[in-house]
């Protein structure tokens, strides 16, 4: 049960003490009058010279011509200028999530915290692949908003992955601010509080979807996903637990297959399989297509990531890398292994996995002695080239755009 001071935080006092001056978000929490219904933004036009792939249920002879890449592209300023309208209008669906997705009663302090804040490129991926994917006759407005209810979805989820896995690591903040469990009157609350963000996601994936005919695929996916991703969370942790330092656990074989499933299945095959769905793409030869794809990607995005937890700038991550203190299972301890000699594994067997700043900063030294920064750099063009060949080989059915433009969002981030 949770203390008084915790469950205040959820239950709001009695809808007393606000005389509208409280926040948008926190009115349609309360149970205020609705705003009127949300109206997507319909697809702007393509640039003159670009014809947008469009796909239909039921037009098998659309779906086996495929989609040729980069005729009439529009131009940069252009795309930048398409890129910020979705994002401002998927950040604007954000107070349809606050009202629908808990109950009125309950306060939105949670879903606030933890949900907002990061790129949305999960989420941003649902809207954009949706509108490449969907024909004419599903652009309607109520179909945009389910696309954009989907991928708040998937943000809820990735909220819900995150407030976890910062208690697990013990984790000191994330996206620029203390983690979750981290606040003040917190604590191990926060458990129930990501069991709440989870559950947040079928109810949003019911209210919009529960009537459409992809509403079952979207729930199994959801499911699935969700296994998936929890199977890895769990091997990650038996993999490199924080009170038994084991440097013979760490392997290429066990880091992929920690990758593939705590971070690719949910990160890059859930949203675009989602879009797949809506559309009415469900063959199995197409998701395999786009997952053989999206897994390679998943993996080249958390390599990305462990480099940054170590050499990235807090500043720009917005968080504390910790995998050195919390002995994980990283790309470039596995990479480290593979260069160190005796005494080099020494050094490094006796300072890994150990809190002491002194320590870390040994490990450090070490990846500089080992040249890991460069080594990383050659593994990303080389790995960067290997998603091209992977989309010209499989997305003969599927636009290249969706693929492309992910693969273009992630290389080179520092964030």
């Amino acid at each position: 049960m949770q203390a008084p001071g915790a469950a205040s935080r959820w239950l709001l006092p009695l809808l007393a003490g606000c005389a509208g001056s409280c926040s948008p978000l926190c009115r349609a929490a309360r149970g205020a009058p609705p705003a009127p219904d949300y109206a997507p933004r319909r697809a702007p036009r393509p640039a003159p010279g670009r014809s947008r792939p469009r796909r239909s249920r039921g037009r098998a002879d659309e779906r086996s011509r495929g989609v040729r890449c980069g005729q009439g592209a529009m131009s940069g300023d252009g795309a930048r200028r398409a890129a910020g309208a979705e994002r401002e209008e998927f950040v604007g669906f954000f107070p349809q999530v606050v009202r629908r997705g808990l109950p009125a009663r309950l306060s939105p302090q949670v879903l606030e915290y933890n949900v907002p804040g990061g790129k949305y490129n999960r989420g941003l991926t649902v809207l954009a692949a949706f509108r490449e994917l969907a024909g004419p006759q599903q652009q309607d407005p109520e179909s945009l908003r389910c696309a954009l209810a989907v991928g708040w979805c998937i943000e809820l989820f990735q909220a819900f992955f995150l407030v976890s896995d910062d208690i697990m690591d013990q984790s000191l903040t994330r996206r620029g601010q203390l983690c979750w469990y981290k606040k003040e009157g917190i604590g191990l609350d926060a458990i129930n509080d990501a069991f709440l963000l989870e559950s947040s996601v079928y109810r949003m994936l019911k209210k919009y979807c529960g009537e459409r005919p992809y509403y079952l695929h979207l729930l199994e996916l959801f499911l699935q996903t969700g296994y998936q991703t929890e199977l890895g969370q769990m091997l990650d942790l038996i993999t490199a637990p924080v009170t038994q330092v084991d440097l013979n656990r760490f392997s290429e074989q066990r880091y992929k297959a920690i990758v593939k499933y705590k971070t690719a299945f949910y990160s890059f095959y859930l949203p675009v399989a989602a879009a797949m769905y809506m559309t009415g793409i469900d063959s199995k030869e197409e998701h395999d297509n786009a997952k053989a794809i999206l897994l390679e990607m998943g993996e080249f995005f958390q390599i990305q990531d462990d480099y940054l937890d170590c050499f990235g700038d807090p500043a720009l991550t917005g968080k504390v890398g910790t995998d050195i203190q919390d002995n994980k299972c990283s790309w470039l301890v596995v990479e480290c292994l593979r260069r160190v000699t005796p005494d080099q594994r020494k050094i490094l067997e006796e300072n890994y996995g150990r809190k002491e700043p002194e320590k870390v900063a040994k490990v450090k030294e070490l990846y500089e002695t080992l040249g890991m920064k460069a080594a990383f750099q050659e593994y990303e063009e080389k790995s960067y080239q290997r998603l091209q060949e992977l989309i010209n080989k499989h997305a003969n059915r599927l636009p290249k755009e969706i693929f492309l433009g992910l693969a273009q969002k992630i290389y080179k981030r520092q964030k």
